[in-house]
């Protein structure tokens, strides 16, 4: 049996966190301090991608880095290719993942006490060290959840990767679309076979949120 869709799912999955772990906090850490109209915009901008059709996403980003396009141009001149590579389906699951970073990193900055930044400040410790020695421990919980979410979002991702990277049997494939197409050329019992491996991955996921949503409702209380 072809594991590569599993390690391809995971490998994009993981990197495209990581960026949206840093690109979420970074973002959610200077919106929430924003005024209201410009902070009102940017969420629209910044959550799209969770509402919009992931299909429509991926199309947006075949516009923009296809192999034809002017970025898509540019990067292949310099060696590099998006479109129909399993690198393209980290900027794939990165953009529709984005958004639920975002919103859980910026609503765990939001509930912050301002005042331990405030004492910190008094003693003379520096913005960096009061965000990640005293800021983000104490949103951690939140933090967690939110790149838990961005993981699951990104490894269950099929519309915006299916549009961009497409189907390659061991260079772009991953569990979604290997289901998509073994389901269309009639192997059902192939597409249920990884059916089920997204399902047990999926478990696995949501009792790490429910954990994490546990303690943190135990520490508020506390």
């Amino acid at each position: 049996m072809d594991w590569y869709p599993l390690w391809n799912s995971l490998r994009i999955a993981a990197v495209s966190s990581v960026l949206v772990f840093f690109l979420g906090i970074f973002a959610a850490y200077y919106v929430a301090k924003l005024p209201r109209a410009v902070k009102g915009i940017l969420d629209v901008i910044f959550t799209l991608p969770m509402v919009l059709p992931p299909t429509v996403c991926g199309y947006f980003l075949l516009l923009l880095f296809g192999v034809k396009r002017p970025i898509g141009l540019l990067l292949s001149k310099l060696g590099m290719q998006v479109a129909m590579t399993w690198q393209g389906g980290i900027l794939a699951s990165a953009v529709v993942a984005f958004p639920l970073m975002y919103r859980t990193a910026r609503g765990a900055f939001e509930s912050f006490d301002e005042t331990l930044a405030y004492s910190g400040q008094t003693l003379g410790l520096s913005n960096t060290y009061i965000f990640w020695k005293i800021r983000m421990p104490a949103c951690r919980q939140g933090i967690l959840a939110g790149t838990v979410l961005a993981f699951a979002r990104a490894l269950g991702e099929y519309g915006s990767t299916s549009m961009l990277i497409g189907y390659i049997p061991g260079k772009t494939a991953t569990i979604s679309t290997t289901v998509y197409q073994l389901w269309r050329t009639n192997d059902e019992a192939g597409a249920f076979m990884w059916v089920m491996v997204n399902l047990a991955i999926s478990t696995v996921i949501l009792l790490v949120v429910n954990m994490l949503e546990t303690k943190n409702r135990k520490a508020v209380k506390t």
